[in-house]
């Protein structure tokens, strides 16, 4: 009930989420800090009402949340919830929240940031000045352009709409794939195929999950040709690694940069080794100020919810009770 002290669990250490829940006097469960995870579950479990989800500590599937018979609220860190059974979540009354638009410009930034840095070998070049190559073998080689290049965005939700203003401002092409147009003025493509032969460089920031596993596949791939360019800042199961590795290696594509990956934190050998792909450690909105940010909605969003003021920033699968 609102205004009682509710207890909360959570599966990872993330002190300002720790902090807040402590000073809104509710009962924080550490469960990574117990010796035996299972047997800490299942003391707590009988009075565990909220779960603050932090991604990359396991899934919350239907399963986990089951162990939970009060469980009310599961408040997820990040904007993506594919870790979470959000349909289980809604079948079962349960509220799932996540942290959209605090992290929109920050992922957006780094998005055109990977896209510079892979179009024109900025990693590379530094690398070749660092080794002393300059002074040694003259000038680094020239790059490819993004002047003549259309960026197509696989997905034109938050994210995708502030990449899109970024690219406007530098006077770069846009075009875009979703399930259904937006509201914005760019050419929508239903088909993917078919914007994948139009466009220069397809730029990935679609949801995860099953609707999307390996949605850029060879195929798609294909069609993008020769000297296309993926960019990929959603989730690594949007792309079909082993066929964007041949891609690569066959020189069907020109280049990749990629900040997600599909087993995370490994990366396959192969990416490692290719001098003309540029890896980042899923740093899409890895900054102080957005980190601090997205913690403090997954604990507002318990907050409120216990304040009796309802979730904050519910996924659409799960309902709002009145």
């Amino acid at each position: 009930m609102p205004g009682d002290k509710a207890d909360v669990v959570m599966f990872g250490p993330k002190p300002i989420i720790e902090e807040a829940l402590t000073k809104a006097g509710l009962n924080l469960h550490k469960a990574w800090a117990a010796p035996d995870q299972d047997a800490f579950i299942a003391s707590i479990a009988p009075k565990v009402r909220a779960i603050a989800a932090v991604a990359g500590h396991g899934p919350v599937d239907g399963a986990l949340m089951a162990r939970f018979p009060r469980l009310e609220i599961v408040s997820s860190f990040g904007v993506g919830y594919d870790h979470i059974d959000a349909k289980w979540a809604g079948a079962h009354g349960v509220i799932v929240t996540n942290t959209p638009d605090v992290l929109n410009e920050e992922v957006a930034d780094t998005a055109l940031g990977l896209l510079l840095a892979t179009v024109r070998h900025l990693p590379q070049a530094e690398r070749y000045l660092r080794a002393g190559n300059w002074p040694k073998h003259g000038d680094y080689q020239l790059t490819p352009s993004l002047r003549d290049r259309t960026v197509g965005i696989v997905g034109m939700g938050r994210i995708g709409k502030a990449i899109a203003r970024r690219l406007d401002a530098m006077k770069v092409p846009v075009v875009y794939h979703s399930r259904r147009p937006a509201d914005v003025p760019y050419r929508h493509y239903p088909d993917l195929i078919e914007m994948a032969r139009a466009a220069d460089v397809l730029l990935v920031i679609t949801p995860g999950g099953a609707a999307t596993r390996n949605l850029i596949n060879a195929e798609v791939l294909g069609a993008l040709g020769p000297e296309g360019i993926l960019i990929n800042m959603a989730r690594g199961s949007v792309v079909d690694e082993p066929a964007l590795i041949e891609a690569l290696q066959n020189k069907k594509i020109l280049s990749a940069g990629l900040d997600v990956f599909a087993n995370e934190p490994k990366v396959p050998q192969e990416l490692m080794e290719m001098e003309h792909v540029v890896l980042l450690p899923h740093v899409g909105s890895a900054s102080h100020a957005t980190r601090r940010a997205m913690d403090e909605l997954v604990a507002n969003n318990i907050i409120s919810w216990f304040a009796g003021k309802g979730p904050l920033t519910p996924v659409p699968e799960t309902p709002v009770r009145k």
